[in-house]
């Protein structure tokens, strides 16, 4: 199971992402609407960084409300992970877990070609393993 199967049977649509010189506010908005955890954070087409809920409650604890006027590219997180599309889902999961993060891109070239979180991951390991054993009864009862 590949990173690329699961960006398959997600909603099709482009990427959301923010760029470094918007603001803490402007982003919050996106993931508050959105409903999302994160986003990447775009500069020429390249992935410069991630903006989490958890860069938000840095920002805040460190700046107060002052931070919601801040720029992106000042309080995102910029040691990013990132993940190939021919990857394993497993292999993603464990990257997650090590790293303690939540979300990661998926990069091929220089390109970004999709976002996936853990829950994308969990749920897609849920799905095959529910296949699987649905499939196990089948044959089961068919013999």
């Amino acid at each position: 199971m590949t990173i690329a199967a699961i960006l398959s049977g997600k909603d099709a649509g482009d990427v959301l992402s923010l760029h470094p010189d918007s603001t803490v506010a402007d982003a919050v908005a996106l993931l508050a609407v959105k409903r999302i955890g994160a986003a990447p954070v775009l500069e020429n087409g390249r992935v410069v960084g991630i903006f989490s809920e958890r860069d938000v409650i840095h920002s805040l604890h460190a700046d107060g409300t002052a931070a919601l006027t801040r720029r992106i590219g000042d309080v995102m997180t910029t040691a990013v992970k990132s993940i190939g599309p021919a990857e394993s889902a497993i292999g993603a999961l464990s990257l997650m877990t090590q790293r303690r993060i939540r979300h990661l891109p998926v990069i091929d070239g220089d390109t970004l070609v999709g976002f996936v979180s853990i829950g994308d991951l969990v749920k897609y390991r849920i799905d095959r393993i529910e296949a699987d054993a649905a499939a196990m009864r089948e044959y089961i009862q068919s013999a």
